[in-house]
């Protein structure tokens, strides 16, 4: 429960709203983070947050991609080089990239969900033999708000996996398509026997990409998807997250789509 200390080496201004900041330990680090995991970031004097791990680095640095979106997360994104912000974590259960060994992976980000997802393609491209095909989908809503523009773009350009972008909102300085990631979809190869799915983004998102998947035969527990709920503790005690007899800071984020749309089916919750 007692934040550790580190220090802000860098941040990057990634959209008008979401900074990406890395961060170096003062002295006591926190211990390895699998892709998925969240840490709680604390900004004295303001609070606390959630925030995914966007990124690791071989000297333990840490990377998140932050969206100001409130109080905290503003006087995250405020944050300059050299400044101290105290870490929790990390918390939470996150993909299970090891069940992807050997299959077919569709990765499918909308908005800031790429930023978890990150670490998944760089886990897939760091040992892509272990994987078969491997497909990135990115939207937006427009595409100011693409994260990782140039990373993307080394992506597509290596090819050593496939990578679609697609925006609510063309533009003039836009080449790309224009309308909602599921147009993306059905261009994806998928063998159902084969493929694991993973999701990140707005609720409704992750939802329609779900049962397309389904109605194309991939089962519901071969599709991990990544909730999204007031978090406060991070380990399960204050209730905040709770997702009937779930918490979602300790038994997710990520789940599978069989876990999922049950409850993602009661409004009330």
């Amino acid at each position: 429960m007692r934040p550790v200390l580190y220090r802000v080496a860098s941040t990057t201004q990634e959209t008008g709203a979401t900074v990406t900041m890395t961060l170096e330990a003062e002295g006591e680090a926190v211990p390895p983070i699998a892709p998925g995991q969240f840490n709680m970031l604390w900004s004295w004097g303001v609070g606390e947050a959630p925030i995914s791990v966007s990124a690791t680095t071989p000297d333990g640095s840490l990377i998140h991609t932050i969206r100001d979106v409130g109080g905290v997360t503003g006087a995250l994104c405020a944050k300059e080089a050299g400044e101290v912000v105290g870490v929790r974590g990390p918390f939470g259960r996150g993909w299970d990239v090891e069940s992807a060994r050997g299959c077919d992976v569709v990765i499918v980000a909308g908005g800031i969900g790429l930023a978890p997802l990150r670490p998944v393609v760089h886990a897939t491209l760091a040992e892509r033999s272990a994987f078969g095909s491997v497909s990135l989908v990115v939207g937006a809503r427009t595409s100011e708000e693409l994260l990782f523009r140039s990373e993307l773009d080394g992506w597509w350009h290596d090819g050593n996996i496939t990578v679609r972008t697609i925006v609510d909102r063309g533009s003039d300085d836009w080449q790309g398509n224009v309308g909602i990631v599921t147009n993306e979809l059905p261009r994806v190869a998928v063998q159902p026997g084969r493929t694991v799915a993973l999701v990140c983004g707005p609720e409704v998102m992750m939802r329609f990409v779900a049962l397309h998947l389904v109605d194309r035969g991939v089962a519901p527990d071969r599709i991990q998807v990544s909730l999204e709920r007031n978090m406060q503790c991070a380990i399960a005690h204050c209730g905040h997250c709770q997702l009937a007899g779930s918490f979602v800071c300790a038994d997710g984020p990520v789940v599978t789509w069989e876990a999922a749309e049950p409850l993602l089916e009661v409004r009330e919750l």
